[in-house]
């Protein structure tokens, strides 16, 4: 029996994730955990076991929790990280529990222009740790530094080389768990922002299937970009691309199936496994090599066991 270390958040052994995934498949968690505070996730972290692995999950929105589920204690962050403070100089304080639109329509009202951040899914801390971004900016281009806790119980200040950003991947070291992040944009009027992330989110609506259970993008787009990680245009390939060329627009296999309307969004139809979805990605990714010599890179996680 694992003598796990007292805390004033909320520890759960053996606790289903499915629930807490876009793509709604996966098994539990050896253990759950949601941190008061900060100083809460500090004080966990330095007591627990170092032969635990740590796993921080965000809102599950890039994520396949495979079937048999994860042997590790999984760290949720929740309210008290969840923050969107403005500061002075086009600044956002933001904790990486705050969903990315929030933060959007926050800045937005404080004529902060961190419009691109509106169609992503998912949290601040995921976004950190993806470099995620569209529309040709990513969180390498606003981000000033960001808050960690590490594996050790230290609270640690990141600037943007120490995180290394790069197209969607960062060098966060295993198990630390960022808790916040400072963003800075270029200024804009409210209204005018408003109304960019209202063409953006129409323009994400008539291409996406938004109505689905996906999980974002399934691949990365195959194209050569630079250390910041932003496209270089003259060399980028587009991932559906591929796959439509492939003739796997539609492909199924058990519930999960590759959008009619967009190709490289994976969905659950309903019933799906975990196995069914990882299972239909790899046939797609060995398709398309077989088609076009590409070979693509997911972009959704994939954690845990087999069932």
């Amino acid at each position: 029996m694992i003598d796990m270390p007292q805390t004033r958040g909320k520890l759960t052994q053996d606790r289903a994730l499915a629930d807490l995934t876009w793509l709604r498949v996966g098994g539990p968690a050896d253990w759950f955990y949601q941190p008061a505070d900060r100083e809460d996730l500090a004080a966990f972290l330095a007591a627990l076991p170092e032969d635990l692995p740590v796993f921080p999950m965000g809102v599950g929105s890039n994520l396949i929790v495979r079937d048999g589920g994860l042997r590790a204690v999984v760290i949720r962050l929740g309210r008290g990280f969840n923050t969107i403070t403005v500061e002075a100089g086009n600044r956002l304080r933001v904790g990486a529990a705050a969903l990315d639109a929030h933060v959007a329509r926050k800045a937005a009202d404080a004529g902060v222009d961190l419009t691109f951040l509106r169609t992503i899914p998912g949290a601040i801390g995921g976004a950190v740790r993806m470099n995620a971004g569209c529309y040709g900016t990513y969180l390498a281009d606003c981000l000033v530094e960001a808050t960690a806790v590490t594996r050790r119980g230290e609270v640690v200040t990141l600037t943007p080389a120490d995180l290394n950003l790069q197209y969607r991947q960062s060098d966060l070291p295993e198990g630390w768990v960022l808790t916040e992040a400072l963003l800075e944009g270029p200024a804009g009027a409210p209204d005018d922002l408003h109304a960019k992330m209202e063409d953006q989110l129409a323009r994400r609506d008539a291409s996406q299937p938004t109505k689905e259970r996906t999980a974002g993008s399934t691949f990365r787009n195959p194209a050569g970009f630079s250390s910041t990680g932003r496209a270089d245009d003259s060399q980028e390939l587009k991932a559906w691309k591929v796959i439509d060329e492939a003739g796997l627009r539609g492909a199924r296999r058990g519930g999960a199936q590759m959008s009619e309307k967009h190709p490289n969004f994976l969905i659950n139809t309903g019933g799906a496994s975990a196995a069914d979805l990882e299972e239909l990605g790899e046939e797609v990714r060995k398709k398309v090599f077989q088609n076009s010599g590409i070979r693509l890179d997911w972009e959704i996680r994939r954690v845990g066991d087999p069932a």
